[in-house]
């Protein structure tokens, strides 16, 4: 990448594989943390890194469009500037607390996508219950089939084998089983799931005041964000339009753009596509990379993203993504609906 960053060979490759434009996915923005164990900070970056990134997407000539105009220009001839499409998961309170001043700021559109039960306090943000205690305890143990088992959590390596094993094993877990999981751990370690949960979420006036900026776009990722692979199919469906709902009763505006929870090949099928479609969304987007073409190649309910998080740091990486030659062109086939 760093060859293809200082030969300019990205720049020519962009010819072929640009596509229209780019999704890009962010989840929790805020200032550094200093403690050893952070299994999590994959999903952050800094406020400063948010600025810079804006700053050189203005620099490289994308066009920083809104969902709904990304729906436009992927089905219609492509242009020649590239758009690039800000999109933030899981409604994390630090959207609206070190986030937005920057979006602000800069007076770019964005999209959060909305799991609803979060800012109702409902939620259960199993994945930073379980960091905080992995993070605190020497051993932990739960039963998994059917027998206890044991982890010892001592060292940092133990803490992040640990993180990594379990964090696998509960996004197999069908809704009921994981969260009598976490609940059995939370009631262990001394964990209040729900105050943390709330905590780390924004509440409806948090997400009112953003709804009121007309440039912020607020879509739907179901109730509770569970992975719809996970959930038999009238569950599934009714969680993408219960989400769908309660967004649209409480900001009294359509929510038109959802987002696959979890958002890789493992959290949903070609099922939840045609669900999306019939849910009455105008879009649907996962976590798979990509780039979205133009004139319709790409599956508007089936959308990819590149996520940028807390494993990169170069803006020269993020340019050599953005040309889409580290993403081969995926053209539409009998066989092939991504």
């Amino acid at each position: 990448m760093e060859l293809a960053y200082f030969s300019g060979y990205f720049k020519l490759k962009q010819r072929e594989t640009g596509g229209a434009g780019v999704i890009l996915r962010f989840e929790r923005v805020r200032p550094r943390d200093s403690r050893p164990f952070q299994p999590n900070r994959w999903r952050e970056i800094t406020p400063q890194f948010l600025d810079r990134t804006i700053g050189a997407l203005k620099r490289w000539n994308f066009d920083l469009i809104t969902m709904d105009e990304v729906c436009r220009r992927a089905v219609t001839l492509p242009r020649a500037d590239r758009f690039a499409c800000l999109t933030f998961d899981g409604g994390c309170k630090d959207v609206i607390t070190q986030a937005y001043p920057v979006l602000a700021k800069h007076g770019v559109p964005f999209i959060i996508y909305l799991p609803t039960a979060f800012p109702d306090g409902l939620g259960e943000a199993w994945w930073l219950a379980l960091e905080e205690m992995i993070a605190r305890e020497d051993r932990i143990s739960l039963v998994i089939d059917r027998k206890e088992r044991r982890f010892a959590t001592g060292s940092k390596s133990e803490k992040y084998d640990t993180f990594e094993f379990l964090t696998s094993w509960m996004r197999t877990l069908p809704p009921p089983d994981l969260s009598f999981a976490i609940h059995d751990l939370c009631t262990r370690y001394s964990i209040d799931l729900a105050a943390l949960s709330r905590t780390a979420s924004m509440d409806w006036d948090d997400l009112a005041k953003l709804a009121a900026d007309p440039l912020v776009t607020i879509g739907s990722a179901t109730v509770n964000y569970s992975a719809l692979s996970n959930l038999k199919g009238t569950d599934a469906q009714r969680e993408m339009t219960m989400g769908k709902a309660v967004a649209e009763t409480a900001l009294r505006r359509s929510v038109s753009h959802f987002a696959y929870p979890f958002g890789d090949r493992q959290s949903w099928r070609r099922e939840h596509v045609v669900m999306a479609q019939e849910a009455g969304f105008a879009s649907a987007v996962s976590t798979i990379p990509g780039i979205v073409e133009a004139r319709g190649y790409t599956n508007l309910h089936a959308l990819p993203r590149i996520a940028w998080n807390g494993r990169q740091g170069s803006l020269r990486m993020m340019r050599v993504l953005l040309s889409g030659m580290m993403f081969p062109p995926v053209r539409p086939t009998r066989d092939n609906w991504v």
